[in-house]
């Protein structure tokens, strides 16, 4: 994304330098201040840890109890949950929503104990005690089926990880949301290969199942095909200069990501999860208004670049289960990350081409606005929540259809795009000589 300006004044620079300086220094002022040890999974999930051993599985069920009080609709706190007939009440829920089959399809005997309020990382979670059992007496491959809170909350999600016995090396098999409650889990240990696919599977979940990371996404790319002119948008007819733009804004991100990504994964940097949440709910709203208004030239980059740094710490919280050996955290950290960056591109090329085609009409500018407008509001009840403002996310079912649909969205943006296209006809939007003159000569 070039922009089309006159020279700027030295002022004007010096204002955009002490901008970028201050938007530096908050970032590594909330790094320093935020500093301490990750959780093993993301804000407000569950997590099923598995012990596989010869004759029966054991799990460790970790579930927030913030999301609990939602999906079941009752209040849930450390004393309420621990009463006996509330404990009762939960381990046959858990009970009820988590199963085993064998490769035959004979279900296991599931049992569900004990019962305990763990904190993580600033969320309170009941931990319960399950054992699998099979029919056969020896534990062979098999299906585990669990939807607890995910069969009442789409925007639930819950990571399942496994090992051999109880000790030795946890990996991450796939995280479990209204869209998939089953994985299948093999009896011998997880080959490194199997470990890298499962982790690049688990990138590919990660970003298509986050409404967040997806919507962030989509407002760096709304600007992508226009020229920042005076502190405003214009249209440009410059296809290459708009693919150079994209380019530049997604190796930004994947610069910044990959940065923190590997340094949380060896444990050299952490970042409050509650903390790390709601900065990345503030890159939403950031970029959300720099798509309405540009906020600083070529600002899409730098947001892109120093955000990245926040989803990778995001990314992170799912690969610093403090179990992994060196070998075992680099294939993960390679594998996850390949998956988010498929995952980038495929919502890239679904989105770009009806953005170019929308952006030679004159429809662009009120989508434009509309579509950052929902951005903002989104990413203003996420901000409100994750700090703690508002207790429960009103607009939740509304930032879910980006997940849900996609496809169907992309589908329509790109309907739009060709109506749009064939009322405005082949005419091509006319740009002031000065500007066509200014924009020539910035390139």
């Amino acid at each position: 994304m070039r922009h089309a300006t006159t020279r700027p004044r030295t002022g004007g620079r010096q204002r955009r330098a002490h901008r970028l300086v201050l938007v530096l220094g908050l970032l590594a002022a909330l790094f320093l201040a935020g500093a301490q040890q990750a959780s093993a999974h993301p804000l407000s999930t569950s997590a099923v840890l598995l012990d596989l051993d010869t004759d029966h599985v054991t799990a460790t069920v970790e579930l927030p109890l913030d999301q609990l009080d939602v999906a079941l609709e009752r209040t849930c706190t450390a004393d309420t949950v621990l009463e006996p007939a509330t404990l009762a009440g939960l381990r046959s829920h858990v009970r009820a929503h988590m199963s085993a089959t064998d490769a035959d399809g004979r279900t296991w005997t599931t049992a569900v104990t004990g019962g305990a309020v763990e904190t993580v990382d600033g969320v309170e979670h009941l931990v319960l005690d399950a054992t699998l059992t099979p029919a056969t007496g020896a534990v062979g491959d098999f299906t585990l089926h669990y939807d607890a809170v995910v069969d009442r909350l789409i925007s639930h999600r819950a990571f399942v990880s496994a090992r051999q016995g109880r000790t030795g090396d946890y990996t991450m098999l796939v995280m479990l949301s209204w869209q998939r409650q089953s994985v299948p889990v093999a009896s011998a240990a997880a080959e490194a290969s199997g470990g890298f696919l499962s982790a690049v599977h688990l990138g590919v979940e990660h970003i298509s199942g986050g409404s967040d990371h997806l919507l962030f996404l989509v407002m760096l790319l709304l600007p992508a095909p226009l020229l920042a002119r005076r502190r405003r948008w214009t249209g440009s007819d410059d296809l290459r200069g708009s693919v150079k733009g994209v380019v530049r804004v997604i190796s930004a991100f994947t610069a910044g990501h990959s940065i923190t990504l590997g340094l949380a994964a060896f444990g050299l940097v952490s970042l409050s999860t509650r903390l790390d949440e709601s900065m990345i709910a503030l890159s939403v709203l950031v970029s959300a208004v720099h798509a309405v208004r540009p906020l600083v030239p070529r600002g899409e980059t730098w947001i892109a670049a120093g955000f990245g740094l926040v989803h990778g710490l995001a990314f992170a919280a799912l690969l610093s289960d403090p179990g992994l050996t060196t070998g075992s955290v680099l294939t993960n950290l390679l594998g996850f990350n390949l998956g988010i960056e498929l995952t980038r591109l495929v919502v890239v090329a679904l989105l770009m081409p009806s953005l170019l085609l929308l952006a030679r009409t004159p429809a662009y500018p009120f989508a434009r606005v509309a579509i950052a407008g929902t951005g903002v509001v989104l990413a203003a009840a996420w901000l409100a929540e994750r700090t703690t403002l508002l207790s429960t996310n009103p607009l939740g079912a509304v930032a879910d259809v980006l997940v849900e649909r996609p496809f169907l969205l992309a589908g329509g943006l790109a309907a739009f795009a060709c109506l749009a296209r064939l009322v405005a006809g082949r005419k091509r939007i006319a740009f002031p000589a000065r500007a066509r003159e200014e924009a020539e000569a910035m390139r």
